[in-house]
């Protein structure tokens, strides 16, 4: 059965008053037993909750009768089981990070690109196509001939750039730029960016990665391999179903059933990404967590406090 609906979702929008924001809206999330994370900032709003349907629903209705998000756009998925275990609200510098002043995304975002219109895009041989993704999100799918970073953190994108040989102008003209990412929020702060460096033609996917899996077939479509999402889902096919990868708590990276396999993974402790980065003391002490985590769960409480459950930093 599949009762639990998540709603993914994020907007751009000023909002110099969002620590007020904050009180009313964890409590109208705990009063519709919804829970996950939402990050409020002064350029906006960034989420993934779930819950039953109509408590969702009530959440959304809640945030959209501020004026300012009155027209906050949404993204769905159904599961089995609840993706979170519990839910914060955080105030944050910024919705998602980026580290550089004075790039705004209400005025100065790339072109949008309709899901349905992505692959004639990026189909031209002129187009530069990068993934805007951390590294380990890049690891499980992508476009076909997207450009990695190799990046560990969307901050790290801005000196990227700055060194990309594709990216670099020829004859004085710099080239035009399709960049797509999960849900699209660090695309549009990645195109607002190239833009304040002088790149005109610059694109995105609207709606992210997840849109384009939702409403393009898969018979027609670019993408390859999973897409990874910050909950407990891990990763999305098409049609955003789940996928089969496990998640390292330790790391917080994806698993296939290779890694999972493997002899260096142990339950809430470590993988073979991350088994030679600890000490013993510290596999100890997450032996414990998880430990704790699995009679709480099998208590049906909610995961104890320290336990490493994934957070949807970016969309």
């Amino acid at each position: 059965m599949t009762n639990f609906l998540t709603a993914a979702f994020y907007k751009f929008v000023e909002l110099p008053d969002f620590a007020a924001l904050k009180a009313p809206l964890l409590a109208c999330c705990e009063q519709n037993d919804v829970k996950g994370i939402i990050l409020l900032a002064t350029e906006g709003i960034n989420s993934t909750i779930a819950g039953p349907a109509d408590g969702v629903r009530a959440v959304l209705a809640h945030l959209r009768r501020d004026p300012r998000l009155a027209d906050l756009q949404h993204k769905e998925a159904w599961s089995a089981k609840s993706p979170f275990y519990r839910m914060k609200v955080r105030l944050k510098r910024e919705i998602v990070t980026l580290g550089v002043p004075g790039i705004s995304p209400t005025l100065m975002a790339g072109t949008y690109v309709k899901p349905q219109d992505w692959n004639a895009l990026i189909a031209d041989p002129d187009v530069v196509l990068i993934d805007t993704r951390n590294d380990y999100e890049v690891g499980i799918g992508t476009f076909a001939r997207a450009i990695n970073p190799d990046i560990k953190s969307f901050a790290k994108l801005p000196e990227w750039i700055g060194n990309a040989p594709a990216l670099q102008a020829v004859s004085g003209k710099k080239p035009r730029v399709a960049m797509f990412c999960t849900g699209g929020i660090r695309c549009e702060k990645s195109t607002a960016y190239l833009r304040a460096q002088g790149f005109d033609e610059v694109y995105h996917l609207e709606g992210g990665i997840l849109k384009y899996l939702e409403t393009v077939p898969e018979a027609q479509s670019l993408w390859q391999g999973q897409c990874f999402v910050f909950d407990e889902r891990v990763s999305v096919g098409h049609g955003l179903k789940p996928g089969q990868h496990g998640l390292c708590r330790a790391c917080r990276q994806p698993l296939d059933n290779a890694d999972l396999a493997s002899p260096l993974f142990e339950a809430g402790v470590s993988c073979p990404k991350c088994h030679a980065t600890t000490r013993e003391t510290q596999k100890n002490s997450a032996r414990e967590r998880q430990r704790q985590w699995e009679l709480a769960k099998a208590r049906g409480e909610p995961a104890p406090i320290g336990a490493r459950l994934p957070q949807p930093k970016t969309s």
